[in-house]
């Protein structure tokens, strides 16, 4: 097949798309796949002429994979924009859109906002180019974690407790302050890969991490502080996969920490007792379930001294990197990155049949 792989975009997930993309595309050409990796914001501009009127031609091309490291450093996204030849309010670089209609299929690797949040989904379905992962309005919901717990909890899953605050200004901190009890977690809502969330345990704290998070945008969220261990677990074709236990070495599972070889262990199948990792399964598949979420998913958890499980959040395009999750999940399952790539894609092209 002739496949696009659709990474990079314009969030702070940038350079983590470009692991996740470049892996994925070597594992499908490797299926024998004629997978072309493609930046969903830059698209073919640096690509010869013949390619830029012709973007079919990428296919036959195959241009070489070059390898990707990560500094730990989120992008500048403004450095971004500028450094575009194509100076456009699109999010769509030249040539995108075009090569993806002539993919059989776009194997969708971005990660954070305009790519997992459903609006790339939705272009695509009103276009009729198939893709691979979860439709637009699962996307939507999932991406936004005020959104997910509320809709999760009504249905019987447990999430700690919170406060979420909207067209937030510096002038309201003081009041969300007040409002609110330490240690507790400050969040943007729709941040990915522990962008944008910090755990605080005093006021000075507190109010750094509110003008943080104002960065991102005017929603807030302020998330009763669970103490305990952390734990991931994937569902892969409607079901849930062996989770994995997160301990990170120093600090907290951080952005650098999450992408960082040897930054943090991470155990799988994680350590606990039978019953209660079918039970972390069962809700992870549960939230995938209710949120209408479709070939593959992952939800972090903190499980406490008591053993509690408490939801946090799910990840609607999981990180498929050299030291992501879901890939280790999977082998843990007998299934290897290559076949959890194609399988993915398989499952994209029944799901998305114009």
């Amino acid at each position: 097949m002739n496949i696009v792989v659709l990474c990079g975009g314009l969030s702070t997930e940038r350079k983590i798309s470009f692991l996740s993309g470049t892996k994925i595309c070597k594992a499908l050409r490797d299926k024998g796949h004629r997978a072309v990796l493609v930046d969903m914001f830059m698209g073919l501009e640096n690509e010869t002429e013949d390619v830029r009127k012709n973007p079919a031609l990428l296919f036959d091309k195959l241009p070489k994979l070059q390898p990707v490291s990560f500094d730990g450093v989120a992008p500048d996204l403004d450095e971004v924009r500028s450094s575009r030849k194509l100076q456009s309010k699109s999010l769509f670089g030249e040539g995108v859109l075009e090569i993806c209609e002539k993919a059989d299929i776009v194997f969708i690797a971005l990660h954070g906002m305009n790519g997992e949040d459903g609006r790339v989904q939705a272009a695509f379905d009103l276009l009729g180019i198939p893709y691979t992962g979860s439709g637009y309005l699962g996307a939507a919901i999932g991406m936004d974690k005020i959104i997910t717990k509320e809709i999760v909890r009504p249905a019987g899953v447990n999430t700690p407790d919170w406060n979420s605050y909207t067209n937030v200004t510096e002038a309201d901190i003081d009041r969300i302050i007040g409002e609110n009890k330490l240690p507790c977690v400050v969040k943007t809502p729709d941040g990915g890969s522990t962008v944008g969330v910090y755990i605080v345990k005093n006021e000075a704290d507190f109010k750094n991490a509110l003008k943080e998070v104002l960065k991102y945008g005017n929603t807030v969220l302020v998330e009763q502080f669970i103490e305990g261990k952390e734990f991931t677990n994937a569902v892969f074709l409607n079901k849930a996969l062996p989770c994995v236990e997160i301990a990170p070495k120093e600090g907290e599972y951080d952005y650098k920490n999450k992408y960082s070889a040897g930054a943090t262990d991470e155990i799988c199948p994680g350590r606990l007792s039978p019953e209660l990792a079918n039970k972390l399964g069962d809700i992870a598949l549960s939230v995938h379930k209710i949120l209408g979420l479709r070939t593959y998913s992952r939800s972090d958890f903190i499980i406490d001294k008591d053993n509690n499980i408490y939801f946090l959040e799910v990840n609607i395009l999981p990180g498929m990197t050299p030291t992501s999750l879901v890939p280790q999940e999977a082998a843990a399952d007998g299934i290897s990155y290559e076949d959890l790539c194609e399988k993915i894609v398989e499952d994209g092209l029944k799901n998305c049949k114009i």
